[in-house]
């Protein structure tokens, strides 16, 4: 079975896997699309690495909520 490939979708860059663990921090959105919309029954996946995120986020015109965990 092939390893799964992690490729941001704003830059193009592959994201590093080792032992089908993904090694960098990146965000993954997967959205099913449900009777309410135009996309009906359709599943998207999104990946952005953490560089591409900060320059995403920045754009936002509401500024993305920022909390801390006190544990791990």
């Amino acid at each position: 079975m092939a390893e799964r490939e992690y490729v941001c979708n704003a830059c193009g860059r592959k994201l590093s896997v080792k032992n089908g663990i993904l090694r960098e921090d990146a965000l993954i959105i997967k959205k099913e699309w449900g009777y309410f919309s135009h996309k009906d029954l359709e599943v998207h996946e999104i990946i952005l690495c953490e560089e591409c995120y900060d320059k995403w986020a920045a754009q936002l015109l509401v500024p993305v909520e920022i909390t801390q965990k006190n544990e791990v």
